[in-house]
């Protein structure tokens, strides 16, 4: 026995558990000293910031029905309702009464009605409609006390803005059937009101506890409110004796007191907004703590008893098994702490599985999507490749056939939250369609795509899944991957081999080529795609593009690029079509804009931006938007004053102002302050063109738009153009479009027609 108690592992487990006990005794008495008076203190804490929320959701509402009676008073009209031709009431002054109160009170939901009447009239104007006075007060809304004549009454006085106490009324329903609502009405001030109306707010009681939120206040609390002349306007409690209370109370600088009477403390608050004055009621105290007390003493004293006992006879037990789990993880027979060991020996063992294991499972699935990605191009490989390709084979291709789809994962700019790795993006997709009951594998292939392996029983299952599909990404982007927009292309199904990988990929990439893009659905079938070839491309508005950045024309640069985009948005082009002629009238755009050397590096990046969002972009409005961008950001360099008159914007602009005068090369050079030659040679270099052939261009542009828009004949044309006369006009205009103005006229008209 002395050996037992003089071990020193014995000793080590009882001082563990032993500490165990005193540590559960302490925390279970702490909990007990704190149980009743700690958790009341934060209840307490709790209500009075919940109360103090509860009494700024009242001032925000009466503050709310304050406006809309001051609103009221601005509708039309201010004076009366007599028609301006006779003594008549005018109803379209009551109509349009109705109609603006309807809108006003539509978004207050505890608003039950609001009233409105005249000193001169004896009707009530409502947001449903207007009523005879008596009927409306008597009849729908009926009270003993606050019936039609006491409101008659009490509008003829002088008074201020006043809230009457929340009490019971008589509602006749839309079907006539009656019942009862709890009603406060609010009667708008007419001491220093703006029109000759009578403003009646009536609250629903219910909807406006339910808008405050009380539900959170401490159960057994009451609350009562009072208006600024200490008259009861609501009452939870009707049995509340407040005389007393009210003559002792004290209102600080803070707007705030405090008082115990009795079980209760009242708290009072003092409305900063209209005075009134907001009393919670609470009890201050638990009743009948003794029996509480005595069995929570009982039960720590046993529970100390019994676990000392339990201490002293698990330290004998658990010694031996301690030295052999020590020896196995090569303690030997070492003499110290035998517990820091232990653990430090699992410590060390829980590290290096879990080290190796992260690293065999990320090697495998590395290894496993190298393999896939080279079974997916066309070139040949090594042996070992097709050895590795049949050990996965199983687990990418374990149904009778397979469908390959391409997911697009592109982050949202607005959400401020890093991106997620490409490899916890793979693992949620997959785990959606695992979700949906799919056999799939996903692999990271690219910045934002990512393709998936789906396994099919048979090819019909294939609608099946895509419907799923649908449901599996309007989840992600809800859930899993929040903050990114999701979009899927799937192929055809295919036979469960090897070679038809490719295949399946080569289906998706051409679905994301030529994906309409007036198709909105987020996964796409490539086998309902609709081919088109009428991609629109003015290539005369596109030459205006340029020089109306050139020229710094904002508005008319922005009007062609919405044109253009939108049209081909109602054709539903492909979208390869649309990023081609996107980055078509980028570089239309940045064509002369390049010329001025202090602005390449910015036209640089402001391609190289766009060239990227355009391969990533779902929505052609994205486009569009870049575009107005862009041209926003070089029209400031076209509207830039040039710091000499030989500037590619100012000769741009020169001759789109001038075009119809006789610019012969020797003029435009004078008013360059150069000579013809060096001019001539600058034009070449800056513009890629001759100056006549540039010049006959920009007449020409105009000249189309005259034969399209207009019925002036060919020499009228010609003229207003710059040309001297109509046989030079035919001539020229036929070298450069082929044909005749005429004919040019005839094949516009068909084409309207």
């Amino acid at each position: 026995m002395k050996r037992i108690v003089t071990n020193l592992g014995v000793l080590q487990i009882f001082f563990s558990l032993l500490l165990v006990i005193a540590i559960m005794f302490v925390s279970t008495y702490l909990i007990y000293r704190n149980s009743i008076s700690g958790i009341y203190d934060k209840v307490t804490q709790n209500n009075t910031l919940v109360f103090k929320s509860v009494v700024q959701s009242f001032d925000d509402s009466f503050r709310t029905v304050d406006n809309v009676i001051h609103s009221v008073h601005s509708l039309p009209p201010s004076d009366n309702l007599i028609s301006a031709d006779d003594d008549s009431l005018d109803m379209t002054k009551v109509y349009t009464l109705v109609k603006n109160l309807s809108t006003l009170i539509s978004t207050v939901d505890y608003i039950e009605e609001v009233v409105v009447f005249y000193d001169d009239a004896r009707l009530a104007i409502t947001s449903q409609g207007t009523s005879g006075f008596e009927r409306f007060f008597d009849g729908k809304y009926r009270h003993d006390t606050y019936n039609a004549s006491y409101w008659k009454t009490y509008a003829s006085t002088k008074h201020a803005f006043k809230i009457f106490p929340a009490d019971t009324f008589k509602v006749l329903d839309v079907n006539q059937q009656p019942r009862t609502q709890n009603l406060m009405i609010a009667f708008g001030g007419n001491k220093l009101a703006t029109s000759n109306k009578n403003v009646m707010v009536m609250i629903d009681v219910a909807a406006l506890l339910k808008h405050v939120n009380q539900q959170s206040v401490i159960p057994g609390a009451s609350l009562i409110l009072l208006d600024q002349d200490r008259n009861i306007i609501y009452s939870s409690d009707k049995q509340w004796g407040l005389v007393d209370v009210l003559n002792d109370v004290y209102f600080n600088a803070d707007r705030e007191a405090s008082l115990t009477r009795e079980n209760y403390e009242y708290n009072f608050y003092k409305s900063d907004y209209n005075g009134f004055i907001y009393i919670d009621k609470v009890p201050y105290q638990f009743q009948n703590l003794n029996p509480v007390t005595q069995a929570n003493d009982s039960i720590m004293l046993t529970a100390i008893v019994c676990a000392v006992a339990l201490s002293v006879f698990l330290s004998i037990y658990l010694n031996r098994p301690v030295k052999r789990i020590l020896r196995l993880l090569g303690g030997g027979h070492s003499k110290g702490n035998d517990f820091r060991k232990i653990y430090s020996g699992i410590v060390k063992l829980q590290a290096d599985n879990e080290m190796y294991r992260e690293q065999l499972a990320y090697a495998d699935k590395e290894l496993r999507r190298g393999v896939f990605l080279q079974a997916l191009d066309e070139s040949a490989h090594a042996k070992a490749h097709d050895i590795q390709l049949q050990t996965y084979y199983p687990a990418l291709f374990g149904e009778h056939c397979f469908v390959m789809v391409l997911f697009q994962a592109r982050p949202r700019e607005d959400t401020g939250e890093a991106p997620l790795p490409v490899e916890t993006i793979a693992d949620r997709l997959e785990a959606g369609l695992r979700r949906e009951g799919a056999e799939a594998s996903v692999f990271h292939v690219s910045r934002a795509e990512f393709i998936a392996v789906v396994g099919l029983a048979k090819p019909e299952e294939r609608a099946r899944l895509i419907k799923r599909l649908r449901g599996s990404i309007a989840a992600a982007e809800k859930e899993a991957l929040l903050g990114y927009d999701l979009w899927a292309c799937v192929s055809e199904a295919y036979a469960s081999e090897i070679k038809n990988a490719n295949r399946g990929y080569r289906d998706v990439m051409n679905g994301m080529l030529y994906r309409n893009v007036g198709d909105a659905a987020s996964v796409l079938d490539v086998e309902e795609i609709e081919y088109v070839w009428n991609v629109y491309f003015p290539f005369e508005k596109l030459e205006k593009l340029s020089n109306y950045l050139l020229n710094g024309k904002l508005q008319e640069s922005v009007q062609i690029i919405r044109e253009t985009m939108g049209e081909n948005a109602a054709r539903n082009v492909h979208r390869h079509q649309l990023v081609h002629i996107a980055k078509s009238m980028l570089f239309y755009m940045l064509r002369y804009a390049g010329s001025s050397a202090n602005i390449r590096e910015e036209l640089y990046a402001i391609e190289t931006e766009f060239c990227r969002r355009a391969e990533h972009t779902f929505d052609y409005r994205e486009l569009e938007e870049a575009l107005v961008a862009i041209a926003g950001r070089l029209s400031v360099h076209g509207r830039a004053e040039p710091k000499n008159k030989l500037n590619s914007a100012f000769i741009s602009q020169y001759i789109e102002l001038h075009y119809m005068e006789n610019l012969y090369l020797d003029q435009i050079a004078a008013v360059m302050e150069t000579t013809p030659k060096y001019f001539s040679n600058y034009f070449k270099k800056t513009f890629g063109v001759n100056y006549v052939e540039y010049l006959n261009k920009v007449r020409l542009s105009h000249a189309r738009d005259l034969l399209r828009s207009t019925t002036l004949s060919i020499a009228e044309i010609g003229e207003k153009t710059g040309y001297l006369n109509s046989s030079t006009f035919t001539t020229t205009f036929k070298k450069y479009m082929g044909v005749s103005p005429s004919d040019y006229r005839k094949q516009n008209d068909q084409q309207i027609v």
